[in-house]
């Protein structure tokens, strides 16, 4: 499906990417977290965002939750509306970039070609992709928000994990075992990453 109007022209803005990059004295890129619901991916990213903060570093977390609550409030989770959502979450990312904000974003997204096609948006080094590696059974056992109760109740349909699959990664650029590493480890070890980065001092 092609997403671009016929009708419109993307205009070049007066102050760009560096410029704001400059102004916030740091360089912004996406950090990707998937994984299971219940893996603990918008808890480190929030985690995270709460340490940046405090080096007066200007970030954003994207959460799957709040998204749906809103710009995605009319996609259901059949495989189409899944990747439209991540296709739409992609699309905002590049948009914090571009204004100069580390975005941090704490999706699912199930699917290794969603998560792809948001990745060939992204230059290499703007796109770091976080897997929070925890097995079903121990999401199911945490079931925070209850939503896996409801899934083996039949409640919730194509629920990821039980009636629909997650595509873990093969290559991505940090692997976290949430079930295995406490949550300061796991945020250190994406600090860690940052750093290499040069994204952070």
């Amino acid at each position: 499906m092609n997403h671009k109007s016929s009708n419109t022209v993307w205009y070049m803005p007066t102050i760009n990417r560096k410029d704001r990059e400059l102004l916030h004295r740091h360089k912004s890129a996406v950090i990707w977290f998937t994984g299971l619901s219940g893996s603990g991916k918008s808890t480190l990213a929030h985690a995270i965002e709460a340490y940046l903060y405090e080096l007066d570093i200007s970030t954003y977390v994207l959460d799957g939750d709040n998204v749906r609550q809103g710009l995605c409030g009319d996609l259901g989770f059949s495989d189409a509306d899944r990747v439209e959502n991540i296709r739409r979450v992609g699309e905002v990312a590049k948009l914090l970039i571009d204004s100069g904000v580390l975005t941090l974003t704490a999706f699912i997204s199930p699917f290794k070609s969603d998560r792809a096609e948001v990745r060939k948006h992204f230059a290499q080094h703007d796109f770091i992709e976080v897997y929070c590696q925890c097995s079903v059974e121990v999401c199911e056992a945490r079931d925070v928000k209850g939503l896996y109760k409801k899934a083996r109740s039949g409640e919730i349909k194509d629920f990821t994990g039980i009636s629909s699959p997650y595509e873990a990664p093969e290559q991505a650029e940090l692997v976290i075992n949430t079930q295995a590493l406490s949550l300061d480890d796991s945020v250190q070890a994406v600090l860690n990453l940052l750093r290499d980065r040069n994204l952070i001092a």
